[in-house]
């Protein structure tokens, strides 16, 4: 699918996920960012406690509360909020029972950590509720706060678990506040409002962990977003060099004549030797980017949009998240 024709102007919450190591948070900090271009206000909320949205805007561990961390370019907002399970609890408490003061006594009995033990799946319900409501809520004018929200969310291999919080409440509670807010989740979740894009590089496992995530998506009925590939390396050698080596058919005596036309080797052996060691490295490069074309080409085949984002020489700091955020914009994902 061309990503440029696929809209997300009436999506407001973006849930980004993917396999470990393939830069998911940077992804969402970028994709905060090029949300908020143009005068926008959009919430980054990370549910992992591994205080990532700090390190990447170089900033002090947040706190549990919303707060700007950045201006986006052509001006807008972003705000951040990294949610802790506890304090998530706190609010549920003082939401539904209006008993926050007493649910800081159960959180020092441990009562807190106890019940997200044994019922892993209300911990979900606590975060993602979180998120959530940042999504539905309106100010006085009954205005949306939050032109939009992105979620850091876990790895692909526990998404829809992460998501799907209906299942996952339904053995603790059939009716109740429990059930009343689990539903209130799920009516954001798994609705137009939300796409859930996946972040990937062009290799065998991640590609493989993405196409079953997405798969694992439609069966629980949930909204698939877009495919962020990440890392991407421009390609040094022009194509038809590259299809020669990977086809066997690189003639490195031919690279030897012109090394030593260009005066680049000393005599015709030392041509030879250079020759034959650039000629590993470019058949090497060859079978790489072979596989890469067979990993876009069954990415493709999920029919989801799919962006690209290039493998930053410098690493990831503050002027590699904006060039990130801009390749988005361009590619039309925000």
């Amino acid at each position: 699918m061309n990503a440029r024709d696929t809209d997300w102007d009436g999506v407001r919450l973006h849930v980004v996920t993917g396999k470990g190591g393939t830069g998911k948070t940077t992804v969402a900090a970028a994709l905060a960012l090029a949300l908020a271009a143009g005068g926008r206000k959009v919430l980054l909320v990370e549910v992992e406690g591994r205080q990532g949205i700090a390190q990447i805007f170089d900033l002090p561990p947040l706190p549990y509360e919303e707060r700007k961390i950045a201006v986006a370019p052509d001006g807008g907002d972003v705000y951040a909020l990294a949610i802790d399970p506890e304090e998530a609890m706190l609010d549920y408490l003082e939401m539904f029972y209006g008993m926050r003061r007493a649910g800081r006594a159960l959180t020092k009995l441990g009562i807190v950590d106890f019940a997200t033990t044994i019922a892993p799946g209300f911990r979900d319900v606590l975060v993602t509720g979180k998120t959530t409501e940042a999504v539905r809520r309106k100010d006085k004018a009954g205005r949306r706060v939050y032109d939009a929200v992105v979620l850091d969310a876990p790895p692909t291999g526990r998404i829809v678990r992460f998501l799907n919080v209906t299942g996952e409440v339904s053995g603790l509670a059939r009716m109740g506040p429990i059930k009343n807010h689990a539903d209130l989740v799920k009516n954001v979740v798994a609705s137009p409002e939300t796409a859930v894009h996946f972040v990937t590089l062009l290799e065998e496992m991640p590609v493989q962990e993405t196409l079953d995530g997405l798969a694992e998506l439609r069966r629980a009925g949930l909204p698939p977003g877009g495919v962020f590939t990440n890392m991407v390396r421009t390609s040094q050698l022009p194509p038809e060099a590259v299809e020669a080596a990977a086809a066997g058919r690189f003639d490195p005596a031919e690279l030897a004549l012109g090394l030593k036309a260009a005066g680049l080797a000393d005599g015709a052996a030392d041509a030879a030797t250079v020759a034959a060691a650039l000629s590993e490295e470019i058949v090497e490069y060859a079978r790489r980017t072979e596989l890469e074309r067979q990993e876009r080409a069954s990415l493709d085949a999920a029919g989801r949009p799919r962006y690209e984002l290039p493998l930053l020489p410098d690493g990831i700091d503050l002027a590699g998240l904006y060039e990130l955020a801009e390749s988005i914009r361009t590619q039309g994902a925000a």
